[in-house]
């Protein structure tokens, strides 16, 4: 039984919906990110109040800024290679028929395909400037109130930081994975 282009018709809108969802999904995560952040920077201040704050853990708290970040990095490439995953699937549909050369095709026309990556770049630099700022102001923060703390437990400040760098540089490759139409 041949495919029909209605079957493939019904697929490409599946496809495309599911990649509007990973969009979505990227933006949520930027939403959840700034919440963190937020919370985080909330809790160091209301403990810096505190009469025993000398005593509170905040070196483990400070780890916070570096996991949100990475936490990003990680669910932003997550969607990226889903997205490119899905933009492949959906170029394949769009050659069905060899439709791609008398219709604009998207994903298989790489002067689309690489104007969308262009578009998206700034909100990739956003979303790096989010989280270099985010660790920033909460390293910054930490150190600021509870200097003496950080100085005993100077090793969680490395490990915090050696954690941000990482999820710096997970948010700086991963543009590379994105959708690049395959030439044939």
């Amino acid at each position: 039984m041949a495919a029909s282009a209605v079957d493939a018709n019904y697929r490409f809108i599946a496809a495309a919906q599911e990649v509007n969802a990973r969009i979505a999904q990227r933006q949520q995560a930027m939403t959840l990110y700034v919440s963190l952040t937020v919370s985080l920077l909330a809790a160091l201040v209301a403990l810096g109040g505190n009469a025993r704050s000398s005593s509170a853990p905040v070196e483990w708290l400070m780890l916070g800024f570096p996991v949100a970040s990475l936490t990003l990095a990680l669910l932003n490439f997550t969607s990226e290679r889903a997205i490119s995953n899905l933009r492949t699937f959906m170029a394949t549909l769009e050659q069905l028929e060899q439709a791609h050369q008398t219709l604009p095709s998207y994903n298989t026309d790489p002067g689309w395909a690489l104007e969308a990556n262009q578009a998206r770049r700034f909100r990739d630099l956003a979303t790096l400037l989010l989280a270099l700022a985010g660790n920033a102001i909460g390293f910054g923060a930490a150190w600021r109130i509870y200097p003496q703390r950080l100085a005993e437990y100077g090793d969680f400040l490395l490990l915090g930081i050696g954690l941000a760098l990482l999820s710096l540089a997970f948010l700086l490759i991963t543009p590379r994975w994105s959708y690049r139409p395959r030439t044939s």
